[in-house]
């Protein structure tokens, strides 16, 4: 376990360098450091491993993952927070390395290595679009180890979400396919500067066996028809995707259903006929 060197207060190096949370950006800033401290728990033992982070902002997420011992190679598209993240980087001996860049641009395994952990407060409008590309890597096992990010609460639970429930959909199946997650915790609005509009929550990603004869481009030209019109029967929903009406009827999946009612293991199934040599 490392020890950090004694650090300014986080608040202090937000008002020494004018920082403050932008909204066009999808900023909030946490501060609390037994809330931060909680997080970077989250992904396991963190000493000597290799940690990826997006969006560190003022670094209090960073001091954690540092405290816990890790190696962070941290992400920022903020030039104004890009000083501090440069200073912290400069008191801890080689443990930190600072970059600026938007991760939606960066080849990501090169610069962190295989088995790194991804640990984010994710600024909330990259969030989703950095898990689908964190899950959509062809190469599975992926390059990362485990996925510990922040989300509204209202996407988190759409990630999680079992079949028969408001929340199931596309993302779930996408999320759940060849990975396993869980909420490990939700995080009060007031705990963030500015206090978002919305509760958040931060969930835990592990990898798991991908599904063999299935391709990612399959499921998600299957999943975009089946919850594009969820109201209608699959029927109606999946007509306009060659082969899948006969997939189901082979699956023995009355076509009356509506998409919400499909599992996980349903539209692999499905997906496993339609890329079938003779499928």
């Amino acid at each position: 376990m490392s020890r950090l060197p004694p650090l300014p207060p986080l608040r202090e190096v937000i008002a020494a360098h004018g920082l403050s949370a932008e909204k066009a950006l999808g900023q909030n800033f946490l501060l609390d450091a037994q809330l931060l401290d909680r997080i970077a728990r989250v992904p396991g033992d963190l000493d000597g491993a290799s940690v990826y982070e997006v969006g560190p902002g003022p670094g209090g997420l960073t001091r954690a993952l540092l405290g816990a011992g890790a190696h962070v190679v941290a992400v920022e598209r903020d030039r104004r927070c890009l000083v501090p993240l440069i200073e912290l980087a400069q008191v801890v001996d080689g443990q930190l390395t600072v970059i600026e860049g938007d991760a939606l641009d960066l080849d990501e395994a090169p610069l962190v290595g295989r088995g790194a952990h991804i640990v984010a407060n994710l600024p909330y409008n990259v969030g989703t679009a950095l898990l689908i590309r964190w899950l959509s890597d062809t190469a599975w096992t992926p390059w990362w180890a485990s996925l510990t990010l922040m989300f509204q609460k209202e996407v988190a639970e759409r990630i999680v979400a079992k079949p028969d429930s408001d929340h199931y959909g596309r993302l779930a199946v996408l999320a759940q396919w060849r990975s396993t997650p869980r909420i490990a915790f939700t995080v009060n609005r007031a705990a963030f500067v500015p206090p978002p509009k919305v509760t958040s929550a931060v969930v835990h990603i592990v990898p798991a066996d991908a599904p063999e004869g299935v391709r990612l481009a399959t499921l998600e030209r299957i999943t975009a028809a089946a919850f594009g019109q969820r109201r209608k029967m699959l029927r109606q929903s999946l007509k306009s995707v060659s082969g899948a009406i006969e997939a189901l009827e082979a699956l023995g999946i009355e076509t009356t259903r509506r998409a919400e009612t499909l599992s996980v293991e349903d539209f692999v199934a499905l997906a496993r006929i339609l890329d079938a040599p003779d499928g």
